[in-house]
């Protein structure tokens, strides 16, 4: 009997943009990451760092910052096209 091979599952993605109320550079970029997600059917979620001192300590400079599956992906602004290369990988 010969072994099985299976090509692994694809990973699930999961976009994460983290903001904070009252910032219009998050509002863009939020809309960047809805747009974007929605196309490719991608999660995403979003985190502020007003209710997160982890997250405040680490990116309270660089708001908006967009995670790509737990790696930071970019900050400021976001590049809808780079953000759509970025999650049609793998």
């Amino acid at each position: 009997m010969s072994p099985v091979f299976r090509r692994p599952a694809a990973r699930a993605r999961l976009v994460t943009l983290i903001r904070k109320p009252g910032c219009h550079l998050c509002d863009d970029a939020q809309v960047v990451v809805e747009k974007v997600c929605a196309e490719l059917g991608v999660p995403w979620e979003e985190k502020d760092i007003t209710q997160d001192p982890r997250l405040h300590d680490q990116y309270w400079e660089q708001i908006p910052v967009v995670l790509v599956d737990g790696e930071q992906h970019t900050f400021w602004r976001v590049n809808e096209d780079r953000l759509r290369k970025a999650l049609a990988k793998h």
